[in-house]
């Protein structure tokens, strides 16, 4: 309904309450609608950023939290001083070179923890090796009473014990054939060297040292680059038995001989170790074997299927 007022030249039109009501009303819907679904957009929006910004914050502070644990656990203080004590001496010639370690370090990362590692020897590679079997037990094996003693009061971790070798260099041709006629008797290659009267068996390391079943041995000593030295032959027969000997754990020994490329060291290897336990010869300076505990009666009285015909003097 429609009233039109003049006044003068003007003319004013008003227009009905009822008739605005009865023309707009999808309209209202509509911008009613609209609104609330922008209110309701609004609230989703505000809700999801602080939702993201929680999650992302806690997932940011686990991460560190993570990567902390991980540092602390991956870096003790034992591996960082082995660090910093290999890197100081990185130019010495004692050293052994990194195409070796790596062999050796490979064997102990497939190591089921704890990984039992007996070392003869204690060289500019004592740290390293500590540390590389951080979550396992490492003991090292030396003829010098006072160094290893030294050790193990300058670096806590280690621990070290000190033999007595009664073996010389020049007597290898005589200590190789004396063992090959008491294989079935004093120098078995199964044994408890606690009791054994072997000559070149080791029966005077802590008791519970013979007890451990021991996943890795590296024979790094004692010294031996002249005729009267101990030389690694009691070394050798030692780890030979003790792992042909293996109570527990993997039935499998892996045997590493440092300074290979000596006659001292390749004959001992031969007889007590034997070449078909041979897994890898480097052209640097380690053998790799794998020598596997002894079950059968036959392979209880002799070290290797086939002995050398032959040994050096």
């Amino acid at each position: 309904m429609k009233n039109t007022i003049t006044n003068g030249n003007t003319k004013l039109i008003l227009l009905h309450p009822y008739i605005q009501k009865q023309a707009n009303p999808n309209r209202l819907w509509l911008i009613a609608l609209v609104s609330v679904f922008a209110v309701a957009s609004l609230l989703t929006l505000v809700y999801t950023r602080e939702s993201f910004h929680i999650t992302t914050t806690s997932a940011t502070a686990t991460h560190i939290t993570n990567t902390i644990n991980n540092s602390q656990e991956t870096l003790p203080k034992s591996v960082m001083k082995a660090l910093v004590h290999y890197a100081a001496n990185a130019n010495s010639t004692n050293h052994m070179s990194q195409t070796d370690i790596k062999q050796i370090l490979d064997v102990l990362k497939q190591c089921i923890s704890p990984c039992n590692f007996l070392v003869f020897g204690l060289t500019p590679e004592t740290l390293l090796w500590n540390a590389l079997n951080h979550y396992g037990r490492t003991v090292f094996i030396d003829e010098n009473r006072y160094y290893a003693a030294y050790m193990e009061e300058k670096y806590p971790e280690i621990e070290a014990y000190d033999v007595q070798y009664t073996t010389k260099i020049s007597e290898l041709k005589e200590l190789v054939t004396s063992v090959r006629e008491q294989s079935q008797n004093e120098c078995r290659p199964v044994q408890n060297l606690l009791f054994s009267d072997c000559k070149i068996g080791l029966n005077d390391l802590p008791n519970q040292l013979y007890e451990l079943s021991w996943d890795v041995i590296l024979v790094d000593g004692p010294r031996g680059y002249w005729p009267e030295g101990p030389g690694s032959i009691s070394a050798i027969f030692t780890a030979g038995v003790l792992a042909r000997s293996k109570k527990g754990g993997n039935h499998k020994t892996h045997v590493f001989v440092h300074n290979y490329n000596r006659e001292v060291e390749r004959v001992s290897s031969e007889e007590f170790l034997c070449q078909e336990n041979l897994v890898k010869s480097s052209k640097d300076l380690i053998a790799h074997f794998v020598v596997e505990r002894v079950m059968d009666e036959q392979s209880k009285k002799q070290f290797c299927q086939n002995h050398p015909t032959t040994t050096s003097s």
